[in-house]
């Protein structure tokens, strides 16, 4: 039966996520798409149970006055069959509807429908650009999706439950009590005027402090994860007191607003109190008046007492559910403005897929600034030919990691464009592109899973020959046989830690080297990468990757100009200008910026131009 209402939401729907709306109603309804019948149902279930307990309250009265009015021994005879199909509808009715509610809100509703909004939220972020990473803390961006998803779905429940009970309650209270005597309404309506004005003044102050308590949250958890991220950074310089105050200093931001937001729960529990005190002494005292001057009967006394009763719990309830409604309305305002930005780089409507059978690339009078009025590349004309390998050389700033990712397009060109093949990049699936592209960059960064699962990223459906094949070809396949983690696994199975930081950085090199060569693309990009290997290990690689170049078109950065000094021919680039092309032999025999560097090497690595 619970896997049964458990299946009724798929919580990892097949839509392709859009940008979602920038208004909190508007989100809220983007991400309750599917879920709406579920929550109907809910909510019908929900108002039949509230109807039950307020004829319930009405049904006590009665008993009350027939026990005021009627003969011991006529009772059961009179009043018998009434009475067990009451018991029929406590024993069976009520608690067939509290279940299927049970069954529809906590079965199908409560995990599946926040799992749905992580799900569309995460493959949204998933096609953000590289600068939305670059400007953001990754566990703020994390956190912003986990708080968000379950802050639409705390919104949304508790306003159906919230306006099933005022609505349906609320009048059933003033209709069960009139029907009894329509003067014990009088002090329902003023308190419920009273209720009213103390939600309209409190609940928005609540929820600008929620909205800040969330904010402040993010940037308190941002802080802690960015230390831990960071760890080995934070020890190398033993700043593990300074890392204690900067999260200490969010911790204090966050605490700010608890104070705020705990101030005014004291006032409003205290200030409730107080109104429904008002409420119970003024209908009880005007009910007990009634009987006294036999206006009123005994069942009518009771039946107002009760549901007084039932409204000062109900009231705090409502109330604590309404705050606890606008603090996750601020969450969500807080997620809307991390998680509703547009995405930069978007492929265009029914983008085909890239197809590279050559592998010549161009780019074509390129200009690109970083959205700003000037920069990088003003008219950047090169032409790579296909299975040509170029080095890229030039100081630092001169705009060869730029090239390369406006290549892998992480940026879109401001002007001109880049053709592979003929084919316009900006006009093709992105997926597709970088599938034709492999890179080995010198910051290599691991994904937190087994070595296995790292290698086979460069292609998820290589068999285990392949895997052991380009393990072997970058030379790592003798320390992976050795590994082994804290739970144990071994080899291939051994996880390798946080951005593989429990592997030197030799070791992480050397895996994603056999990633790329698994993969296999048509494209290769080179950035730096030997650059944190020893010079024996860098020889026996060499090879691997002479092998892994033939037949592809190869784009190598590198300081260490020995390493690129024999490729088919070397650009010279500066301040995001070509100003040198040709060979190695070629470019030192021009005596230009290419021989200086050369000349100035020293150990292997390019020296700074004073």
């Amino acid at each position: 039966m619970f896997r049964w209402f458990e299946q009724r939401l798929n919580p990892f729907p097949s839509d392709e996520p859009q940008e979602p709306p920038r208004t909190l109603l508007a989100f809220c309804m983007y991400f309750t798409r599917g879920s709406w019948l579920y929550l109907s149902i809910a909510a019908v279930l929900m108002a039949g149970i509230a109807i039950t307990e307020v004829w319930l309250f009405s049904f006590l009265g009665n008993i009350v006055d027939w026990l005021s009015v009627q003969n011991r021994e006529t009772f059961i005879q009179n009043e018998g069959w009434k009475l067990v199909g009451m018991g029929l509808i406590v024993l069976l009715l009520l608690p067939l509807m509290i279940l299927s509610n049970s069954l529809v809100s906590h079965q199908t509703l409560m995990g599946n429908y926040p799992m749905r909004i992580r799900w569309l939220v995460h493959r949204y972020l998933l096609k953000q650009s590289m600068a939305f990473y670059q400007d953001e803390f990754a566990g703020r961006i994390a956190t912003k999706l986990m708080q968000t998803a379950l802050a639409v779905r705390e919104c949304v429940i508790k306003l159906i439950d919230v306006l099933n009970y005022v609505v349906v309650y609320f009048l059933g209270t003033l209709l069960v009590v009139g029907i009894a005597d329509w003067r014990l309404t009088l002090p329902m309506i003023a308190w419920m005027l009273g209720y009213v004005l103390l939600m309209r003044v409190y609940i928005p102050k609540m929820g600008k402090v929620a909205e800040r308590q969330a904010d402040a949250r993010s940037v308190m958890t941002g802080r802690i994860v960015d230390s831990y991220t960071n760890i080995q950074t934070v020890k190398l310089f033993s700043h593990s007191r300074r890392e204690s105050t900067y999260a200490r200093e969010g911790m204090d931001g966050f605490m700010v607003t608890v104070y705020r937001q705990m101030r005014l729960v004291t006032q409003v529990n205290f200030l409730l109190y107080m109104l429904n005190g008002l409420l119970l002494v003024s209908v009880t005292s005007l009910a007990i008046w009634l009987w006294l001057n036999e206006a009123a009967t005994i069942g009518a006394v009771a039946v107002s007492t009760g549901l007084v009763l039932r409204l000062w719990g109900m009231s705090q309830w409502i109330m604590w559910e309404l705050s606890a409604l606008f603090e996750n309305i601020g969450t969500v305002q807080d997620g809307i403005n991390s998680i509703s930005q547009p995405q930069i780089v978007q492929d265009v409507e029914d983008a085909p897929a890239l197809k590279v059978e050559r592998g010549e690339i161009r780019f074509d009078h390129v200009l690109f600034h970083y959205g700003k009025d000037q920069g990088v590349f003003d008219d950047l004309h090169l032409t790579i030919k296909p299975g040509e390998k170029i080095g890229l050389v030039g100081r630092s700033g001169a705009g060869k990691s730029t090239l390369v990712n406006l290549l892998l397009r992480f940026h879109d060109v401001e002007g001109g464009r880049i053709l592979i093949d003929g084919q316009n990049i900006a006009e093709v699936n992105q997926e597709s592109l970088r599938q034709h592209i492999g890179m080995v960059t010198q910051d290599t960064s691991l994904l937190h899973r087994s070595v296995r699962d790292n290698i086979l990223y460069g292609r998820p459906d290589a068999d285990e020959a392949m895997l052991i094949k380009a393990a072997r070809q970058a030379r790592s396949d003798h320390f992976i046989a050795e590994l082994e983690d804290a739970k144990g696994r071994t080899g291939f199975d051994a996880h390798v830690g946080e951005r593989g930081v429990k592997l030197s950085g030799g070791q992480r090199q050397r895996i994603a080297i056999a990633r790329v060569m698994l993969k296999d693309a048509p494209i290769l990009i080179l950035d730096e990468a030997t650059s944190a290997l020893d010079s024996e290990v860098e020889a026996a690689i060499q090879d691997s990757l002479n092998t892994l170049m033939q037949g592809k078109t190869v784009i190598a950065i590198a300081h260490r100009l020995s390493t690129i000094a024999a490729m088919d021919r070397l650009i010279v680039m500066d301040q995001g200008r070509i100003i040198e092309d040709g060979t190695h032999a070629e470019l030192l025999a021009q005596g230009g910026l290419y021989a200086q560097l050369w000349a100035r090497q020293s150990g292997g690595f390019l020296g700074e131009d004073v």
